[in-house]
């Protein structure tokens, strides 16, 4: 294992920058940026079509099948929960057999469960899907978060992240419009439009799976388009950057004694569920804003998403020390909770703006908070402990929507359920002054 200048150590406590890579490392991060992240990106925006679709189909699941808003709060939430208890052993698995096999048949069953969702026919089904959609899902962004550890920096890692969650911001903007269109193949063949929605956002994701099997490399060591040297430059990179970070926990166990994981935890677990409300329950505030056609609610729901998109791709680059990620971090949450609040008070034009305030960080934040724990595990600890905390997380997609279901359904209103999430994330950026990497000096 390689090990870095002392002056590296020196910089990294004072959170400042390692020393400038080199220009051969530059050009092989370009490489890998480029024969990576279109695949990644990809595989997002289909797994995000289909979890948004059932915020489109909100209204007609209501109509045709008589599912109640805290039902459909509810069966969100429950695709969360599975989605959240198998994301540990499905990072261990990965993490054994390799991510080109795994992201593969991640996406497979959860392509065909989509589709499936066509055949619902009232709340039990609903919710019975929902929970082996959610299973099937699980691992898919852990893994990847995991995945990346094997091929970028902690320089370059906030950065791949934030381009990897641009698939959200995509299929999003998609999701609106062509969700609005399907949605109008009604009567279609004798079926309603939000089966054709199911259908045709469903399948994709199996197409896809070939190419992944075909196109991901599981590592560095395996990547036809890199040369034995490079592979083994990038393996010395992060082992050394490793070493430097100091002692490291390589077990779950050891994880689940870190505070700092714990504290990266209750972040997340409050950042997803501002984040998951806004998802399921946006289109149909818009749908309060007056006499809109489905179409209009699609292509209007796509907006905040253009402003995602912008944070994602830009903001994520300027976390290069642990002092500037906390910085951008915390100011992430607080943008977060402002728009909110902004959304919650005002109506439709202002609303519309604070909805945009806040998606501008959904993955600013996102991108960021990983690489605080990251850097204080190794190995199969890596990939239990990020598997942890984005399943603990994620209880937060159940928590938020259930919530939102039950304030909606029992005020007639989301303003109070905004608040709350707005509250949340203030919360939050308060916990984050407290995160540090492993190496960082405690200040």
């Amino acid at each position: 294992m390689a090990h870095l200048p002392s002056t590296a150590s020196h910089a990294a406590a004072q959170g400042r920058p390692h020393p400038a890579s080199t220009p051969a490392d530059s050009a092989v991060d370009k490489l890998m940026f480029r024969k990576l992240m279109p695949l990644l990106i990809i595989a997002y925006v289909i797994s995000f079509l289909d979890r948004t679709n059932i915020a489109l189909a909100k209204t007609h699941l209501s109509v045709d099948l008589g599912i109640s808003a805290a039902a459909y709060g509810l069966g969100a939430g429950l695709f969360f929960l599975s989605y959240a208890l198998l994301e540990v052993p499905s990072n261990l698995i990965m993490h054994r057999v390799g991510a080109r096999f795994w992201i593969t048949r991640i996406m497979v069953t959860w392509g065909l469960l989509s589709a499936g969702m066509a055949f619902v026919q009232g709340e039990m089904s609903f919710y019975v899907m929902l929970v082996l959609l959610g299973a099937a899902e699980a691992g898919l962004f852990p893994g990847v978060m995991l995945y990346l550890t094997y091929w970028f920096g902690r320089e370059q890692r906030a950065r791949a992240t934030g381009y990897f969650l641009t698939g959200v911001c995509v299929a999003n903007i998609l999701s609106g419009p062509l969700g609005g269109a399907l949605l109008q193949m009604d009567g279609v063949l004798g079926w309603r439009g939000w089966q054709w929605l199911f259908v045709i956002e469903g399948l994709p994701a199996v197409l896809f799976a070939w190419v992944v099997w075909k196109k991901l490399p599981d590592g560095p060591a395996t990547a036809p388009w890199l040369s034995a040297r490079q592979a083994e430059a990038v393996t010395a990179r992060l082992a050394a950057e490793a070493q430097d970070a100091g002692p490291a926990n390589h077990d779950l166990r050891a994880c689940m004694r870190d505070g700092q994981v714990w504290l990266a935890i209750a972040v997340y677990f409050c950042h997803q569920i501002a984040i998951y409300t806004v998802i399921f329950f946006l289109p149909g505030i818009i749908g309060t804003w007056g006499s809109l056609s489905s179409l209009q609610i699609g292509l209007l729901t796509s907006v905040p998403w253009l402003a995602a998109a912008v944070g994602a791709a830009w903001l994520p680059r300027y976390a290069t020390t642990p002092r500037r990620g906390r910085a951008l971090l915390c100011t992430g949450l607080l943008v977060m909770a402002a728009g909110l609040m902004l959304a919650a008070v005002s109506g439709p034009v202002l609303g519309l703006l604070g909805f945009c305030l806040t998606a501008l960080m959904f993955f600013v934040v996102q991108s960021i908070v990983f690489l605080f724990p990251s850097s204080r595990m190794r190995g199969a600890g890596m990939a239990s402990g990020l598997a942890l905390i984005n399943t603990c997380g994620l209880v937060g997609g159940f928590v938020g929507p259930s919530t939102m279901g039950l304030i909606e359904q029992s005020t007639g209103s989301t303003h109070d359920g905004l608040v709350v999430m707005a509250v949340l994330l203030v919360l939050a950026a308060g916990l984050a002054l407290g995160l540090r990497q492993g190496g960082e000096a405690r200040t």
